[in-house]
């Protein structure tokens, strides 16, 4: 069967919000205030958690890996707290996972966001359903860009890795499909779009009306 993998952060919805919230209460608790700007810092959030701890705690002079260590679990029990406030899914993206389906296209979801984060937020957002598979950071031993997860993503929906492409919003989503031999789809839409033409994925993505047509055509 034909498949489309979606990354999630960046990709499929815009967390940078929550994310963001969630390591400015880290920062906040011990004693350095918010650190990050929700605007100006929504590309370094969609990076993952041990991005922002590095980005926040370099601005104040007290980068330590130690410390980014210690923090890290306070950072996702705080996201887990208040992980749907502020996202929000793209405009098109479940509109264009439904047309994939009806062209018997199936979709999964291969992201670096640990599985329970991602299936709770997936389900607060009510589209969780709407996916075959979900395999996150600690589903496997190993992450992408290892291309193992995103092989996981594609069995467990019955897929052909043949037939399969990933849509991303980075140079961890390129690589990991250059490591699986599949396709890369990057969108544009994200706060690094600017950024994706440079990464020469297979091919770009503006508008998720566009997402359909373009998975046919690749997927011949």
């Amino acid at each position: 069967m034909r498949t489309v993998i979606f990354d999630l952060d960046g990709t499929l919805a815009d967390t940078s919000g929550d994310l963001i919230a969630a390591a400015n209460r880290c920062f906040r608790k011990i004693g350095y205030g918010e650190l990050l700007d929700p605007k100006k810092d929504a590309g370094i959030a969609l990076r993952g958690g041990r991005m922002m701890l590095r980005t926040g705690l370099k601005r104040c002079n007290r980068l330590d890996e130690k410390l980014v260590r210690k923090l890290y679990p306070e950072l996702l029990t705080f996201y887990e707290q208040a992980l749907d406030h502020h996202t929000f899914v793209y405009p098109g993206a479940m509109e264009a996972v439904e047309q994939m389906r009806q062209m018997q296209i199936a979709v999964g979801i291969c992201t670096n966001k640990p599985e329970g984060l991602a299936d709770l937020l997936l389900t607060r957002l009510g589209v969780r359903h709407e996916f075959g598979s979900l395999v996150g950071a600690n589903t496997l031993s190993v992450s992408k860009p290892h291309p193992d997860p995103l092989f996981e993503a594609v069995r467990r929906v019955g897929g052909d890795p043949a037939q399969s492409c990933l849509v991303g919003d980075s140079i961890t989503d390129r690589d990991t499909a250059r490591a699986a031999n599949m396709p890369s789809i990057l969108v544009t839409f994200g706060p690094d779009g600017e950024d994706m033409a440079e990464l020469e994925p297979d091919a770009l993505l503006s508008d998720y009306a566009e997402l359909p047509a373009l998975a046919n055509r690749l997927l011949q």
